[in-house]
């Protein structure tokens, strides 16, 4: 590679060798989300260990309750979820590149697409608790319905976020300020997956 005098010579303007300044890094999206989901994974990081002290305390208990599960449904739901955070990806960057219609139909996609969470979590509750599965079955348990419990209320909150994001997207400009609405939306929708 030439250096700017070497370029000089060459017949190139030594301004077009130098390096163009890079923007700052940033966080996407608003620093106030970010807070919120820092609190959230701290809280859940607290659930976990909660988990994992009963798990520690009552090994049996908890590998015999753990096989009731289906695991197949758990890898189904973390397919529908990843899938979903795809397409949520997709609509940001369809925003930031101020494609209206592919940003409206990225985040549909994502709602919709997510949507089969909830349809596989109420299957899931659904043949538990005819199986005589409940939260007052043992401990596991408790912490199964607790826990996957508030992970769906997140889910419905996400929803909600994602629908007025929606709303915007319809027919808001999609500028600087719309960017850091989508921005948080995906944040959030991350943190839930």
């Amino acid at each position: 590679m030439s250096t700017p005098s070497e370029a000089g010579t060459l017949g190139v303007d030594s301004r077009l060798c130098e390096a163009a300044p890079r923007p700052s890094p940033r966080l996407a999206g608003d620093a106030g989300v970010w807070l919120f989901i820092s609190a959230d994974v701290g809280a859940f990081a607290l659930f976990f260990m909660l988990f994992t002290w009963g798990r520690f305390h009552d090994p049996a208990l908890y590998e015999q309750s753990r096989r009731a599960l289906d695991a197949n449904v758990g890898l189904l739901n973390t397919l529908i979820l990843l899938t979903s955070s795809l397409c949520m990806v997709l609509a940001v960057e369809a925003a930031r590149e101020g494609s209206r219609s592919r940003t409206v139909r990225w985040l549909v996609l994502t709602m919709v697409v997510g949507s089969g969470f909830a349809v596989t979590k109420v299957v899931e509750y659904t043949a538990k608790i005819r199986a005589g599965i409940t939260m007052l079955s043992n401990e596991f348990f408790m912490y199964y319905f607790v826990f996957t419990g508030i992970h769906f209320l997140h889910f419905l909150v996400g929803l909600g976020v994602l629908a007025v994001c929606l709303q915007k997207a319809r027919t808001q400009a999609l500028d600087g300020r719309f960017g850091v609405w989508i921005e948080s939306s995906g944040c959030y929708w991350h943190m839930v997956d």
